[in-house]
């Protein structure tokens, strides 16, 4: 697979992927997540290529005080074959030139899966609660 920053021609195939992964929700319009990265670190955003098909991304910043990924996705029917890990350790490394001491991620409830992909990855819960709050609306 090869690993390269996000292109805006990549915008409407990149959201088909997170549709098809099920990561997008009614209240987060995915084209204006697209917009708000593209101007906070955008190198950070990255795709995966197949044969010139975009088939993983993901979204990776630093807030100078612990790094974030965002929509890690890989292609369904592409999975178990390490494009997942291939495009983490990318972004980690990434991460790393920023001087970034630890990544964080969230993972839904209940989410097993992705939970045990991430265990081998190396990552534990660090037994907190996410709190969020919506400042900006998407509807």
């Amino acid at each position: 697979m090869k690993i390269r920053a996000f292109s805006p021609a990549d915008q409407s195939t990149v959201i088909a992927l997170w549709e098809a992964c099920g990561l997008t929700r009614p209240w987060n319009d995915p084209a204006k997540d697209i917009a708000r990265k593209r101007t906070m670190q955008a190198d950070g955003f990255l795709v995966g290529e197949l044969g010139g098909e975009v088939i993983a991304s993901a979204m990776f910043g630093y807030d100078g005080h612990r790094g974030w990924v965002n929509y890690l996705a890989v292609s369904p029917d592409k999975r178990g074959r390490g494009y997942g890990g291939q495009l983490m350790a990318h972004g980690e490394a990434w991460l790393m030139t920023k001087g970034c001491p630890k990544l964080n991620l969230q993972v839904r409830r209940g989410n097993a899966d992705v939970l045990k992909f991430y265990a081998k990855l190396g990552y534990g819960d660090d037994e907190v609660v996410s709190l969020g709050k919506r400042l900006i609306s998407d509807s």
